[in-house]
């Protein structure tokens, strides 16, 4: 996996030194060549209320390990936030908070050892410094729309302004910097070494897990980022970290038990980070970043992937949606797309916990077999609407979660990471997805509440997978197994007490669809009993209509109900109710009307 991360970032000429990796810049301080204050710009599209900056591919940037080499105070080169630069806080208040102070001075005294490599930072340094320069700074950035937070860096005017940041000239003193934090780093830890796990991992050459070449470990890994919003930290996580000793074993330290050199370590973390920004979609506490490999990129319009999660907004676009997968997949086996057939793709799904990377699923395999598979995943989950008329609309996964649980946010990490694997890799529906379903769907019924398509597409497509041929999107009145028939039965006699009485409050269905879904033959025959009742309410011919229909269903279940059915059974149970609620309407409307025409004659 880190190989392929490794692989990526290259191919994707994407920012691997140590020390170096892209950032997104808000705001820009504009001097003029003498490094006089002149104003302050918004970076990106200021029009945009989303808007995030400008992104620039190689910024200055320091592990945590090395801006605590650095000492008290210690910040980043260049580009860092609007407080640390100008000791803006909360509502444009000057900052008189001394660890702010602190980071200010060791921001400027940066700039001015970096003067050596670009004398333009010795005046910038100079602006900082003077009390009348920056209170226009912060004056200028006062009257604009900011946040303490948002990141700063300087340009220079000409004829196109010049942004320090994207000059190479400061590259080799800040490479020069890095390897004398580190270098005091080495030294306090040589003369602070008192044991002998201490001692040996000194001066270690390790067989790289990512390059496969013996190398120097970096002692810890770098941050990846992004994964706030599902668990994980603002100043981001890693993927292999070792603090406590308890992970440590052979005398090894930190991330020496799972050696990467530090330019393999800022390879992978570039494309891990590039991934997650422009490659990656949320589910619920989790998100899935895919990516291909072949000569081309994959358009967006023909990632497979895509279709499982993007919104639709119209009904021709969902219709469309139900098709692509199908006409990606016989484009490829016509020829007409050839070259994917290739491709393989990747998929990582992950979260944040306590400051760690937890990856909690990763797939991969040909692109062919990923199209067949969301192919086969909208099929199996096909199933009609309530009205009987069509189709439902393909759900989007997160309606699919959704169906699972009360509230979205409800749904497990490992069961979305599952389901999502189910539907890349056409894996089995696990029974406890089947039960949290089912559980769900009696709570529809009993609260009368409409039967959510997603819920009764995932059931069928349970059964699919288990290998039943006979379940089918619409009513099969030819199923073989009683349960599905029972659940037939049940909405059968709904439907006729509706028709005989109206709405009477808690009918049928309030009172006996939980029981009869588990001891069918307990409640079945009560309900044949008291249909008599309604039947005896209706016209000739519907009431002939209903005794058609109740004795052809009675035909498929053989001999009795099934005393007792099992959760499996139960979900066929409701499977044959909704689809026969679904498939009936037309019938018995069509029965009603002829019925009303025979009087008019």
């Amino acid at each position: 996996m880190l190989n392929l991360l490794i692989d990526y970032a290259k191919t994707h000429g994407l920012t691997i030194e140590p020390g170096f990796k892209p950032k997104t810049v808000r705001w820009a301080i504009v001097c003029d060549k003498a490094g006089r204050f002149l104003n302050v710009q918004e970076l990106g599209n200021s029009d945009d209320k989303k808007n995030r900056g400008q992104i620039f591919s190689v910024c200055p940037d320091l592990s945590q390990p090395e801006m605590k080499a650095g000492g008290s105070g210690c910040r980043h080169f260049l580009v860092d936030n609007v407080e640390v630069v100008t000791l803006l806080g909360k509502e444009g208040d000057v900052s008189g908070d001394k660890k702010a102070k602190a980071k200010h001075d060791f921001f400027v005294s940066l700039l001015r050892q970096g003067a050596n490599a670009m004398k333009v930072l010795d005046n910038l340094a100079d602006l900082l410094d003077s009390e009348d320069a920056l209170s226009a700074i912060q004056r200028a950035f006062a009257a604009k729309r900011f946040k303490p937070t948002y990141s700063v860096t300087f340009a220079i005017t000409g004829r196109v302004p010049m942004f320090l940041v994207e000059d190479n000239a400061w590259h080799d003193w800040w490479r020069g910097f890095r390897q004398s934090l580190l270098a005091g780093k080495s030294a306090k830890r040589r003369g602070s070494s008192k044991t002998v796990s201490d001692q040996i991992s000194m001066n270690k050459s390790m067989r790289c897990f990512a390059s496969g070449g013996f190398v120097e470990p970096a002692s810890t890994h770098p941050k990846i980022e992004g994964l706030s919003d599902v668990g994980g930290l603002s100043m981001g996580d890693v993927l292999a970290g070792f603090k406590q000793e308890s992970f440590c074993s052979y005398f090894l330290i930190q991330s020496e038990n799972a050696a990467v050199s530090g330019d393999m370590a800022a390879a992978y973390r570039g494309g891990l980070n590039d991934l997650i920004k422009n490659h990656s979609r949320r589910l619920t506490s989790a998100k899935v970043v895919h990516w291909y490999a072949g000569k081309k990129e994959v358009p967006n319009e023909l990632d497979p992937l895509n279709w499982l999660v993007d919104v639709e907004d119209t009904d021709t676009a969902e219709r469309d949606a139900q098709n692509r997968a199908r006409s990606l997949l016989d484009s490829i086996r016509s020829g007409e797309r050839s070259e994917l057939l290739h491709y393989r793709f990747y998929s990582l799904t992950l979260s944040g916990a306590s400051g760690r990377v937890m990856i909690r699923d990763w797939i991969e395999g040909q692109f062919g077999e990923l199209a067949a598979n969301i192919d086969a995943w909208f099929s199996d989950l096909a199933i009609v609407r309530r009205d009987g008329d069509t189709l439902a609309k393909r759900p989007k996964f997160l309606a699919v979660l959704g169906g699972l649980v009360r509230e979205l946010k409800d749904i497990p990490p490992p069961v979305e990471a599952k389901l999502w694997r189910v539907a890349v890799r056409k894996e089995p529906i696990p029974e406890f997805v089947m039960a949290q379903a089912l559980s769900r769907v009696k709570v529809d019924v009993i609260q009368d509440e409409p039967m959510s398509h997603a819920r009764m597409g995932l059931l069928k497509a349970y059964h699919i997978r288990k290998g039943d041929k006979n379940m089918q999107p619409y009513l099969n009145e030819d199923h073989p197994n009683p349960a599905y028939h029972c659940g037939r039965l049940m909405a059968m006699y709904a439907d006729l007490q509706y028709a005989a009485l109206g709405d009477v409050g808690a009918g049928v269905i309030q009172r006996y669809y939980a029981s009869a879904s588990a001891t069918p033959a307990l409640i079945l025959g009560r309900l044949s009993r008291g249909s008599q009742f309604h039947l005896n309410k209706l016209e000739g011919g519907l009431a002939h209509w209903y005794e058609q229909r109740l004795a052809s269903i009675w035909g498929r279940i053989q001999d009795a109900p099934p005393k007792v059915l099992t959760l499996e059974e139960q979900s066929l149970f409701a499977l044959g109710y909704y689809q026969q609620k679904a498939a009936p309407r037309k019938s018995a409307s069509d029965n009603n009307q002829q019925q009303s025409n025979v009087k008019e004659k």
